[in-house]
């Protein structure tokens, strides 16, 4: 059977591209995330530790951190997916993107490095009705960063269909996926328990909005 490494960023697309990718017969079996230089949070989502590890668990999986800065990100990246292929017997690497081509070419290129084949489940969906397969899929997201065309009140909001129609009513991509929003998988059918948090405090930064999230002890 050929198991998977996730790129993990906590968010709808890449807990999607895990679920497609069983789907197809592979099998998952580690998760890697990379934090901000500082450690305290991933680089791409902003997600604490905690969280990201109380999703892990609710995957019943490993989950492997990195921090890196931007410059050193490559380098560092295939470095730690190198000592994942020593540690785990995995062949593919799963990653969440859907049809930015200079992605793809980055993610097939690291994963060559570390000789892996690189696995894009999602690739040339169409957007919008990825986001609606997700949601009928089962898969409970929440907003945990958006640019100020949405504003901090879709901080913490459930991704749904009516959300959908109000991205598209004010022209944003209903998938974010020219990072408009960001996502924290809370549940799915596949998760062991739903994740419970809260937003404790919204912020902003480089005119775009964060929400600081806690995690409630179920």
């Amino acid at each position: 059977m050929n198991h998977f490494l996730c790129s993990w960023s906590g968010g709808k697309d890449s807990c999607f591209a895990f679920y497609k990718a069983m789907q197809l017969g592979y099998k998952p079996t580690v998760l890697l995330n990379v934090m901000n230089e500082f450690g305290d949070r991933s680089r791409s989502h902003g997600i604490t530790k905690p969280i990201l590890r109380a999703q892990a668990e609710a995957l019943d999986l490993p989950i492997h951190f990195f921090s890196s800065s931007w410059t050193d990100y490559e380098a560092k990246y295939i470095k730690n997916l190198k000592k994942l292929v020593e540690d785990y017997p995995i062949t593919h690497a799963v990653f969440g993107d859907i049809d930015i081509e200079s992605h793809r070419a980055w993610e097939e290129k690291v994963s060559n490095s570390a000789n892996l084949e690189a696995i894009l489940p999602l690739w040339k969906g169409n957007r919008k009705q990825l986001v609606l397969d997700m949601i009928n899929n089962g898969l409970e997201a929440i907003i945990v960063s958006c640019n100020n065309d949405l504003g901090s009140d879709f901080l913490g909001k459930t991704i749904d269909a009516s959300i959908i129609e109000t991205f598209e009513s004010m022209g944003v991509d209903a998938c974010g996926e020219n990072g408009e929003y960001h996502t924290l998988v809370v549940n799915a059918p596949f998760f062991k328990k739903k994740i419970q948090v809260e937003v404790i405090k919204k912020s902003i930064s480089s005119n775009y909005n964060f929400a600081e999230l806690g995690l409630v002890e179920n």
